[in-house]
C-alpha cells in the first residue's frame, strides 16, 4: 500500500483526486492512502500562525519552522502507528529537480512520501535543512503553492497502479513511457472534416500499425523533444530499423 501525507493549508484541493476520475480507484481499492495535515494545528499561538515576515526585509512571508517541524513529528508518528515505513519529505519548489516519469514510476513503487506543499515566499531554511529529503518541481514557473504539483504526482502515481486504468497497457504507451512522445490517436468517423484516419489503421495488419505508431512517435520526439532521442541512444534503446526511419528524417546519430 502507497501512503502519501501530505502537509497543507488548503486540503480541500485533494479531495477530487479521491472522489473524481480514474484516480479515484486507487483509493477505492484500498491501494494508495492519503492523509492531510494542517500546520495551523501545530501552531504554538492563540492566532495558529504558520508565517512571519522575513528577516533581512524583503516581500511577501516565510513559512515558520516550528509548525511544520512538529507536524512532521506527527506524521512520523501515525506511520508508526500504523505499521507504515518511514518515508522521505519533499518539498515542492522551483528549486527543486523536474518530475518526470522515471521519478513517478519509483514513487508508484515505493511505500509513499511526506509532502510538503509550501506557500508564501517559501519555508525557512532551517527546516528544510533538517528535515526536507528532496526538493521537487512542476517545471521552470512560478505557482501559489506546492498543492498542484503535490496533486500532478499523485494523480500519475495513480496511473500505475494495477486495476486503475481500464486497460493496463495505456500507461505503457504514454509519453515517456517507453522514452519516447506518444504516437497520434484517431477514433470514429473515419473522416472528419474532411481529413481521413490514416488508411494504415484501417487495414487489420498488425505488424504494419505497429510500426507505424513506432514511427509516429519517432517522428514526434525528434520534432519536439530530441533530448529525449539522445538519450534513448546513449541507452542503445533505439533499434537499428529506428535509426534507418530517423536518418530518413535527417537524423544524425549522436553515437
Amino acid at each position: 500500500m502507497l501512503r502519501f501525507d501530505v502537509v497543507t493549508l488548503f486540503s480541500p484541493y485533494f479531495d477530487p483526486l479521491q472522489q473524481c476520475g480514474v484516480s479515484r480507484r486507487a483509493f477505492a481499492s484500498g491501494q494508495m492512502q492519503l492523509h492531510c495535515w494542517n500546520p495551523r494545528d501545530f501552531a504554538a499561538d492563540a492566532h495558529r500562525s504558520v508565517d512571519d515576515r522575513p528577516y533581512g526585509g524583503g516581500p511577501g512571508m516565510v513559512m515558520l519552522a516550528e509548525p511544520l517541524e512538529r507536524a512532521l513529528d506527527a506524521i512520523a508518528e501515525a506511520r508508526r502507528a500504523a505499521g507504515v515505513p518511514d518515508a522521505p519529505v519533499w518539498l515542492f519548489s522551483p528549486t527543486g529537480r523536474r518530475i518526470d516519469q522515471a521519478f513517478v514510476t519509483a514513487t508508484a513503487q515505493s511505500s509513499g512520501a511526506v509532502l510538503l506543499c509550501a506557500r508564501y515566499e517559501g519555508v525557512d531554511q532551517r527546516l528544510i535543512d533538517r528535515r526536507v529529503d528532496a526538493e521537487i518541481s512542476l517545471g521552470d514557473f512560478v505557482l501559489s503553492g506546492g498543492e498542484i504539483p503535490a496533486l500532478a504526482l499523485l494523480d500519475a502515481v495513480t496511473r500505475l497502479l494495477p486495476g486503475v486504468l481500464g486497460c493496463a497497457e495505456s500507461a505503457l504507451q504514454d509519453s515517456f513511457s517507453a522514452g519516447l512522445l506518444d504516437c497520434p490517436h484517431y477514433t470514429r468517423p473515419e473522416v472528419h472534416a474532411d481529413a481521413p484516419v490514416p488508411a494504415v489503421l484501417l487495414s487489420g495488419d498488425h505488424a504494419r500499425i505497429a510500426r507505424w505508431r513506432r514511427e509516429q512517435a519517432l517522428q514526434l520526439t525528434l520534432r519536439r523533444r530530441p533530448d529525449l532521442l539522445a538519450a534513448l541512444e546513449s541507452e542503445r534503446a533505439l533499434t537499428a530499423a529506428d535509426l534507418r526511419f530517423l536518418r530518413s528524417l535527417g537524423y544524425t546519430p549522436q553515437v
